[in-house]
């Protein structure tokens, strides 16, 4: 029988066993998690639920999910974008998704100390690792993805450049772990860090509009302290509005849940803590009878839109609330205190 640990049991400023519940409910019997009933599956918000699941203590559930990764990868190490019913529906294949695995698996570490799931999933991980790095130019930056047909997009994605630099500061922490050194990535994360740092017009710019474009290089680390705190005072009036949460593009007043939660973490990341709690305060009765989250809502005439139940929006929720909280000991996995380039150094409790 699967326990709550006690210190999740007695919070109480969301509900626990109602947003992992969701996330359980959508699970299917293969481990695959669909963004809701009836929806797709992406490789990256699988991850993302896998830590919501987690967080909140269900790691038996979680660890399927990873399988069903594994089994699904492709010889490449990529995954396709999406799966319908287990079935590829967009076969393109993204540079972000194919290493975002690293993410689940540092992060299930750190919660249960179990070196099997380094073990088990390091193979897996190392071949979307090289994947993601097949897309990286002299430069740093990281090419977009390969269309069905195997050409490469050559547009590069800010935001998505983070992700893949989160993605290598926990495998190559991994490898540490392992003791199984890849001098090729370390290389690869410099050249990135370097990048995302100094040469930010090297990005789509067309991508802008996205508040991901704003916060994920503070989220993932590449931007740290006082430069950190610019960015987001600069634009924070273009992408959020204050007592409600993040826009998901700045120009429509589009309030979602995962970013606003995403921006919680990097608020937490740079140090800001009080201002992170008050954002997160924002949309804690932004949820259903059931005490799960909405995806979004328009304002100022607070319409739910869209109206299913999200998966990994309220595993991000889950994400933000252990930031925040300290309810594991993954809590501090974005902080930047807790990194030395591209190593853990954080407590492990």
């Amino acid at each position: 029988m699967h326990q709550i640990p006690a210190k999740i049991q007695e919070f109480s400023v969301l509900s626990i066993a109602s947003v992992a519940g969701l996330i359980l409910k959508l699970q299917r019997p293969s481990g695959d998690i669909p963004w809701h009933r009836d929806g797709k599956t992406d490789p990256w918000d699988l991850v993302e639920s896998v830590m919501g699941l987690n967080i909140a203590g269900y790691t038996r559930d979680a660890r399927r999910a990873m399988a069903w990764l594994q089994q699904h990868q492709n010889p490449d190490g990529s995954w396709f974008s999406s799966y319908v019913n287990e079935i590829p529906e967009d076969k393109t294949c993204q540079a972000h998704m194919a290493c975002y695995i690293a993410v689940g698996m540092f992060h299930a570490f750190l919660i249960t100390r179990d070196r099997s799931w380094l073990d088990r999933f390091w193979g897996t991980m190392e071949k979307g690792v090289d994947y993601a790095l097949g897309l990286q130019v002299p430069a740093g930056e990281i090419h977009w993805a390969r269309s069905p047909e195997g050409k490469i997009d050559t547009m590069s994605l800010l935001a998505g450049s983070s992700s893949v630099f989160m993605s290598l500061k926990c495998a190559l922490t991994i490898c540490h772990i392992l003791d199984r050194p890849r001098p090729a990535w370390e290389d690869a994360w410099i050249r990135l860090a370097h990048s995302l740092k100094e040469n930010v017009h090297s990005y789509n710019v067309s991508k802008s509009r996205f508040s991901m474009y704003w916060f994920y290089p503070v989220l993932c680390g590449a931007i740290q302290g006082e430069k950190a705190r610019v960015r987001v005072e600069k634009y924070w009036h273009k992408y959020m509005i204050d007592g409600q949460g993040a826009r998901c593009v700045s120009d429509r007043p589009w309030v979602t849940i995962a970013e606003t939660c995403e921006l919680v973490l990097a608020l937490h990341a740079m140090g800001n803590r009080q201002k992170a709690q008050i954002v997160f305060s924002w949309i804690q009765d932004r949820v259903y009878d059931d005490k799960t989250f909405w995806c979004g809502y328009t304002y100022p005439d607070m319409v739910i839109w869209p109206e299913e139940k999200i998966s990994w929006t309220n595993a991000v929720a889950l994400m933000a609330a252990d930031s925040l909280y300290d309810l594991t000991p993954a809590s501090g996995l974005f902080c930047h205190e807790n990194w030395d380039g591209f190593m853990f150094t954080g407590k492990h409790r």
